[in-house]
């Protein structure tokens, strides 16, 4: 192996571990007065949280967080010097490119909000884009996916929502889609992860554990393995493929959760992770940054501003294997080969997937061999970390594993 090459595994199996290790650790504390039911997003490496509602009202000010200097900035407030009677909490955010987003919520004398607003990173600028096409409301969901945002659910003055809604910043469009098939509801979950969005818990007259997936392509929905933990709502979570997570929120009991739930797509199944280290709350922010997850704000009777980061499990999980499968040489630079035991290769769809979840089967040249293995060209790939799963004609039998690429 050359230097370069030894070089390039070390730096990646370094970053498998750094990763590998499902903890928490408290980061620096968020700016300003403690608060919930804040907005957040994500713009070149640093997180944002904006508004939400502190022991002084609702608010609409606007802090950074920089993981490589662990503090926090004060940056400007959305609406700018006009935003007059924009304070606001339980809004939904989002963020596409180097510009972020934050539409609906409530505030001091306006129970729901419509209208939405673009936050200009290279600026420093806020500017009112089109108003939501939907009712007016709070405590919706949002996530991105391909540069479209999605939003959806909620309360408005009728009730409680299932609708759901695009927006493309291209062209300032907001396009009504297909009912979220689960029923009506707020403070639900709502994350992205690979190509599909998902939806779970949240309060529908009653606390539910039902979890749904979106796939934009089709504008579908399918019915997911249920969230395990204690139904609830006021949850967060967040999406690093192929897991997603759900952590805290407040149950029917009224205690406030600091159970961590990890989902896994190639298994279908959840299995429970470190708790939370902070106290237990609900309406908490969360986002990734780098691989890297944080949670922070709240509320568990008093407002919180404290802020952890939790460094997960890379890669498959337990449980998502039905029949054994070994890929070597890993890492591989052009060719490898997929080992199968107990099965026959022949019936088997091979699928190939990048760390961020999007799929490059069609990259990947396989060739089915007589001695229960599958011989695979990666030429077509970039160097890099991938993921690979296989599945039987019935669909009811599935085998994943990873694979590095140099």
């Amino acid at each position: 192996m050359s230097k370069n090459n030894l070089n390039i595994l070390i730096g990646l199996a370094l970053s498998f571990t750094s990763l590998s290790q499902d903890i928490w650790i408290q980061r620096d504390s968020v700016n300003g007065p403690v608060k919930g039911s804040c907005a957040s997003f994500v713009l070149q490496h640093d997180g944002y949280v904006i508004g939400g509602l502190d022991d002084f009202g609702f608010n609409r000010k606007m802090y950074s967080y920089s993981p490589a200097q662990n503090n926090w900035d004060n940056e400007e407030s959305i609406g700018g010097l006009s935003g007059s009677g924009l304070s606001r909490g339980s809004a939904s955010s989002f963020a596409i490119g180097n510009k972020g987003y934050v539409c609906l919520g409530q505030g001091d004398t306006n129970p729901y909000f419509k209208d939405l607003w673009e936050y200009d990173l290279a600026t420093g600028a806020w500017t009112q884009k089109a108003d939501f096409i939907g009712s007016a409301r709070r405590q919706a969901i949002s996530f991105t996916i391909n540069s479209i945002a999605y939003v959806g659910t909620g309360q408005d003055l009728t009730g409680l929502k299932k609708d759901f809604f695009k927006y493309e910043p291209s062209t300032n469009i907001w396009t009504q889609l297909n009912d979220f098939a689960g029923t009506a509801r707020r403070q639900a979950v709502g994350f992205q992860m690979g190509d599909n969005g998902y939806i779970g818990t949240g309060d529908d007259g009653v606390l539910r554990t039902d979890f749904w997936m979106y796939t934009p392509s089709t504008d579908t929905w399918m019915q997911k393995a249920n969230f395990p933990g204690t139904a609830r709502a006021g949850a967060t979570g967040w999406g690093i493929f192929p897991t997603g997570f759900i952590a805290t929120g407040e149950d029917v009991n009224y205690d406030y959760k600091k159970d961590v739930w990890e989902y896994n797509y190639f298994g279908n199944s959840w299995i429970q992770r470190t708790d939370f280290i902070g106290s237990g709350r609900k309406n908490a922010v969360s986002f990734v940054i780098d691989g890297v997850a944080y949670l922070g704000t709240g509320y568990n009777g008093i407002f919180l501003d404290d802020f952890y980061a939790y460094f997960g499990i890379v890669g498959m999980t337990e449980n998502t294997s039905n029949f054994i499968s070994s890929i070597y040489p890993n890492p591989a630079k052009e060719q490898a080969i997929i080992k199968i035991y107990d099965e026959n290769p022949s019936d088997l769809k091979l699928q190939f997937y990048s760390i961020t979840g999007e799929e490059l089967t069609s990259k990947v040249e396989a060739n089915y061999t007589s001695n229960n293995s599958i011989s695979i060209n990666t030429s077509n790939l970039s160097a890099g970390n991938y993921f690979y799963s296989l599945v039987n004609s019935s669909n009811n039998k599935k085998s994943t594993g990873k694979l590095i690429v140099l």
